[in-house]
């Protein structure tokens, strides 16, 4: 009988590899008859499966150390005329590009961060996230040269290419991820987040969206006022603006804010009723999955944003609430809606773990918390 494999899936090994550091090595071989491809990717390969997908970015960039010039000027003229041709510009999102090239970005970091080289990094950056977003090392330039970088993405945030633009909102983002802090005010990126606003590309509205997310979880009210604001100059399309909206105050919206749901035309005092809330079942095991119904009955006509509450049991003995989206509904008055849901609780979950024990099951409309429930969960 055939044995199936039980390795899991692994991004660090598909991200670098053998065989997109070959890729790397031949683009600079391509452009540069002194460079040692054979010793490039011997010392890349070398400790390299012994990383993690960081790791392996700061790793390659202190081997291309090694074979690119000491003369930082000269260094990046190799870089630039190794790369490939830019990202297709007729796609509009979803393009992230190859991450090989991001320890090009660290290399430009490592090497080039001081004063007198601070246009030229940008410059090449600028290149770089046409073939990949820089969005992690335009952050060392954000902190340590803020005036002279700040002024740079605001000139970026009107480049023809819709990769370089989404740059100047993705780097500036107060919690992007995988990527460290900036020592700038949250809100520093608002002015370049009023040209992005407006922009034609899904690719970097999701940005802005996202970036406003993130300043959201620290000055809800600044992204609130920033919205409506928006939607007042009426620059972007409509159906644009309202994606934006709802994806820029989903955190707000889940821990029902008032002022986020008001933004969104959902009253936070919904005249509404919960009737017959049901479990399927009220033990379960892990893997299994937990299944309820309720009505919902408007007392006069109303939007209704519902959503699902499970706190979950920690290893402590505490509970940890999780919000879940569940359905959007336009009620008329008198109007009652049956609604089901099925929610697998998979034991290997990305964003929490399953403990034994009592949870919780709370019915959220419009950021309020309306009926509640408790299951018991057994391994």
């Amino acid at each position: 009988m055939a044995e199936h494999s039980t390795e899991s899936f692994s991004l660090k090994d598909q991200l670098f590899n053998s065989e997109r550091v070959n890729y790397l090595a031949d683009l600079f071989a391509s452009t540069d008859s002194g460079f040692d491809k054979a010793n490039f990717v011997r010392q890349s390969i070398d400790q390299l499966t012994k990383l993690e997908l960081k790791q392996r970015v700061v790793h390659l960039a202190s081997v291309l150390e090694n074979f690119l010039s000491d003369d930082f000027r000269v260094a990046t003229r190799q870089i630039t005329s190794a790369l490939p041709p830019p990202l297709d510009p007729s796609k509009t999102d979803n393009d992230f590009g190859d991450f090989i090239f991001a320890p090009l970005g660290e290399y430009v970091v490592r090497n080039g961060l001081e004063k007198r080289h601070v246009k030229l990094s940008l410059r090449t950056l600028k290149q770089l996230t046409m073939r990949f977003s820089m969005e992690d090392a335009i952050r060392s330039f954000i902190n340590e040269h803020t005036e002279d970088t700040m002024a740079e993405l605001a000139k970026w945030a009107t480049d023809s290419n819709y990769h370089v633009r989404r740059l100047a909102s993705e780097g500036t983002r107060p919690r992007l991820p995988w990527s460290g802090r900036l020592v700038i005010p949250c809100t520093s990126a608002i002015p370049l987040l009023d040209t992005l606003h407006a922009d034609p590309t899904r690719y970097v509205t999701r940005s802005v969206a996202n970036h406003l997310n993130d300043i959201a979880k620290t000055d809800p009210l600044v992204v609130i006022e920033t919205l409506t604001r928006w939607k007042d100059l009426a620059v972007q399309n409509s159906p644009e603006l309202h994606w934006m909206t709802k994806h820029a105050l989903r955190t707000l919206i889940k821990k029902g804010d008032s002022k986020a749901l008001e933004v969104l035309g959902f009253r936070s005092n919904p005249k509404i009723e919960i009737s017959q809330f049901r479990l399927k079942r009220s033990t379960l095991k892990f893997g299994e999955a937990l299944e309820f119904s309720f009505n919902v009955t408007a007392k006069r006509d109303e939007p209704v944003l519902i959503d699902y509450v499970i706190d979950f049991m920690k290893a402590n003995g505490t509970t940890s609430p999780k919000v879940f989206k569940l359905k959007q509904l336009d009620l008329k008055k008198s109007s009652t809606v049956t609604i089901k849901k099925k929610h697998v609780l998979k034991a290997n979950a990305t964003t929490y773990k399953l403990y034994p024990g009592e949870h919780g099951l709370t019915l959220q409309l419009n950021g309020r918390a309306m009926d509640q429930a408790t299951f018991n969960l057994r391994k």
